[in-house]
């Protein structure tokens, strides 16, 4: 293991022991804020400086079984417990090298998933309301809330654009590297001659804000238009100007929403969503710097940058960024995502893990 962080694992164990000394005395909850702040550090590191102490403990058996070597009578046992140590040595190094990867401050957050039909038209719209069930199916399995926050539906069915809002521990975590576009070859239910066609979706996976005050919005750089919301929901829903239109000046994003009759909550959940999409420009940008430094294997995270292809025909699903094929294209539509999302988050580790010995 490289010296730094060594030298970083001993500073936690320091850390850990300071801690419990700090815990340990009475007035530490006369400052409740100050006391949530350490028992949270201390749960954090608490398990890591635990498995290092496994790790110390596995180097001196190590040294010990090397003694043994002098010994005749102990050589053989001497040799196989040495080996056995390397064996435990290298497996708790690796897992020590993941627990202090940087984690992603996100990953817990809800999302606001968004589906915008690209090329192909009416066949693109329809592939963007099979991609929101697929993800509506996915977030059931996980027992997440789906919340319907804008749509736009297409004359034949499908969505012009959609936007949900998922609900649950991990959401982000496990759908973050679902951004990009999403290309579909299938044969269309309009097609007469039975012509394989190729549209696309793009797709955007964004980390709810804990408030909208998280983002500094300022209210001058928003204009905010209301109007009649379109489609079903009845006679009332068409009658008042409840749909909200929220326009973010600086950066020209266009938020709308008209799911609600209500005007006040169109109106909060358009600014929750315009939050979002600007914490996600912000995020974009933060990775776009970092890419440059090094190259990265889950993608840069462009909406422009095609990342999958669902191939109808063959019944197989293409992720491009890691070269995965899995020819079980019905299961994955109807949301059985986890091989595909473990197997990029393992990628996504791996990198990280690369990055780290350098």
């Amino acid at each position: 293991m490289k010296p730094s962080m060594l030298a970083k694992l001993d500073q936690l164990a320091n850390r850990l022991v300071e801690l419990d000394e700090l815990l340990m005395r009475q007035e530490a909850t006369s400052n409740m804020d100050s006391y949530r702040k350490m028992t949270r550090e201390h749960a954090e590191i608490g398990p890591l400086v635990a498995l290092y102490k496994d790790f110390q403990r596995a180097q001196a058996d190590i040294a010990e079984a090397q003694e043994m070597l002098q010994d005749p009578d102990m050589k053989d046992f001497a040799q196989e417990e040495i080996e056995a140590g390397k064996d435990r040595v290298a497996g708790l190094e690796l897992d020590l090298q993941k627990m202090l990867l940087p984690k992603d401050v996100n990953d817990e957050r809800n999302i606001f998933l968004e589906i915008r039909a690209g090329t192909g038209g009416d066949e693109s719209a329809l592939f963007a309301g099979d991609l929101l069930r697929m993800y509506t199916r996915f977030a059931e399995r996980n027992r997440w809330q789906v919340e319907m926050v804008s749509e736009s539906p297409s004359d034949l069915g499908g969505y012009r654009e959609v936007i949900v809002r998922l609900v649950g521990n991990g959401a982000y975590s496990k759908l973050k590297f679902e951004s990009g576009g999403h290309r579909v070859q299938r044969v269309p239910a309009t097609e007469t001659q039975g012509r394989i066609h190729t549209s696309a979706c793009t797709v955007a996976v964004m980390p709810e804000a804990d408030e909208v005050e998280d983002v500094n919005i300022n209210p001058a750089d928003l204009r905010i238009d209301t109007y009649r919301a379109s489609g079903a929901g009845g006679q009332h829903i068409n009658k008042t100007d409840s749909a909200v239109r929220i326009t973010h000046l600086p950066s020209g994003i266009v938020v709308e929403c008209q799911d609600d009759r209500s005007q006040h909550k169109n109106k909060a959940s358009a600014l929750k969503v315009l939050a979002a999409r600007i914490k996600d420009v912000q995020l974009r940008e933060q990775q776009s710097k970092e890419a440059a430094t090094r190259k990265s294997l889950i993608g840069s995270g462009d909406r422009s940058e095609r990342i999958r292809t669902y191939n109808f025909p063959q019944g197989r699903m293409t992720d491009h960024r890691i070269n995965l094929t899995l020819y079980k294209l019905d299961f994955i539509m109807d949301g059985e995502l986890t091989e595909l999302t473990n197997a990029l988050a393992a990628e996504h580790q791996a990198e990280l893990l690369a990055a780290l010995g350098d």
